[in-house]
């Protein structure tokens, strides 16, 4: 039965919005600020040591979504998004008073596991309660608050760099603990997940409030709690039919983490290298973020009409030839729509994978299956910025960072190729579509 809604969905997508706006203005902010960074006194990074620090950085990414997609279906999504915001906040602030190398790097990788236990939760979230004709569309602009964040890193970097000490950008990050209060009072749990716990009067005010039917949703909610009872947990998802489903997405999560990582954190220095003034490498850095708004959006747009592997697939190849083509020093204009097209096929790649992951896994664990595969991603999220300092360091020249990059997302396009055909295969539920009212 239909209710009449007196919430929108829409407020639940701006508030994880928000939160992976936070997310993605402590990722990228390393990048901007790394070429000062390398000039610190006394501390020396070495290229490949800078690079490190990225991938710790990364790796508490890693820790963060392997515990948090499990955690999610156990305490509830709202509970732990408070949780990891605070999180995050703590880390910029540790991070803008570090005193020494190792303990940036501690405040770097405490960081990463905020940033990664968030996620998993916001997309969950977005996906219960976006129209069902819009899920993808909205998933993937809540997304884009990834780049929104890199768009301000990158401006303030540009705006603050030339006359202030790199710690303020990082001190900037304490701001986003504002969302803490908001979130409390108006992000909702999950309907489904008190359906499963058992809290029916509260999960039925809820669902009526955003104008859904609560029994259509609590039935299935726990069809798929009870069938899978056996398995609990990251277990459940490595037992037929969704083994091969899951280890596919895995290892194209691995893919599109090495371009968008390695890019985030190397881009504004492998374009000093090429011979750009620092001003200009930032505003590269700005475009890279820009190009994963229009990216995201666009590949949402045409994911509800034809299907995220066909959107995912072109999305990887617009950043294979992108990336190609900044392997080679070109003239200003040429450079910017690369790095634009870097942006729209790593960054916009990466945002319509969520929504494609989630559309591959029933919903009462789709919060474990983004976990398992965003967090086992990270592999390729460390070894994105390791992987281009040791190039540096190694004295390959800047073109072989970009040739290493490609390569990922070559293998990525192919893999997404194989994953219609263990849908077909292996079919899997689908929620109840959402009222609409």
């Amino acid at each position: 039965m239909t209710q009449t809604r007196s919430r929108s969905g829409l407020t639940v997508a701006i508030l994880c919005f928000l939160t992976i706006v936070a997310d993605g203005y402590d990722m990228v902010i390393y990048g901007a600020a790394l070429p000062k960074i390398l000039d610190e006194p006394d501390w020396n990074l070495s290229h490949s040591t800078a690079g490190l620090i990225g991938t710790w950085t990364l790796g508490g990414l890693m820790v963060g979504f392997l515990t948090a997609g499990p955690l999610t279906d156990r305490i509830g999504r709202r509970k732990l998004m408070l949780i990891g915001v605070a999180w995050i906040s703590a880390g910029s602030l540790l991070s803008a008073v570090a005193l020494n190398v190792e303990m940036f790097g501690v405040a770097r990788f405490l960081t990463g596991v905020g940033i990664g236990s968030v996620v998993p939760s916001a997309v969950a979230l977005t996906m219960e309660y976006a129209p069902r004709n819009r899920r993808q569309l909205y998933n993937a602009s809540m997304l884009t608050g990834f780049s929104f964040g890199g768009i301000l890193a990158a401006l303030s970097a540009m705006w603050l760099l030339p006359h202030h000490d790199w710690r303020m950008l990082f001190g900037i990050g304490i701001v986003f603990a504002v969302l803490i209060p908001i979130m409390y009072f108006r992000l909702p749990e999950s309907a489904g997940y008190l359906a499963v716990r058992g809290r029916d009067a509260e999960g039925r005010a809820l669902a009526e409030s955003y104008g859904f039917d609560y029994d259509s949703i609590a039935a299935t909610a726990r069809a798929e709690a009870e069938s899978s009872s056996d398995a609990p947990g990251i277990r459940r998802l490595f037992r037929r039919p969704l083994v091969a489903r899951l280890l596919t997405f895995m290892m194209i999560s691995i893919c599109v983490n090495v371009v968008v990582y390695g890019l985030n954190t190397w881009a504004p220095a492998l374009m000093r290298e090429q011979g750009y003034a620092l001003d200009s490498a930032l505003t590269f850095m700005l475009l890279l973020q820009a190009g994963g708004v229009i990216g995201a959006v666009a590949g949402a747009y045409f994911a509800d009409r034809v299907g995220c592997a066909r959107v995912v697939g072109a999305l990887f190849l617009v950043g294979v030839l992108s990336l190609l083509a900044l392997s080679n020093k070109m003239d200003t204009g040429w450079v910017m729509l690369a790095i634009l097209g870097a942006g729209i096929g790593g960054t916009g790649t990466n945002c319509v994978l969520y929504g494609f992951v989630a559309d591959n896994f029933p919903a009462a664990f789709r919060g474990s299956a983004l976990g398992v595969v965003m967090g086992i991603g990270r592999i390729g999220a460390m070894a994105g910025p390791a992987m281009a300092g040791f190039i540096l360091d190694a004295g390959l020249g800047v073109q072989w960072s970009f040739y290493a990059f490609a390569i990922p997302a070559v293998i990525g396009a192919a893999l997404v190729a194989v994953v219609p055909f263990l849908s077909r295969r292996q079919p899997v539920a689908q929620q109840p579509e959402m009222a609409i009212a």
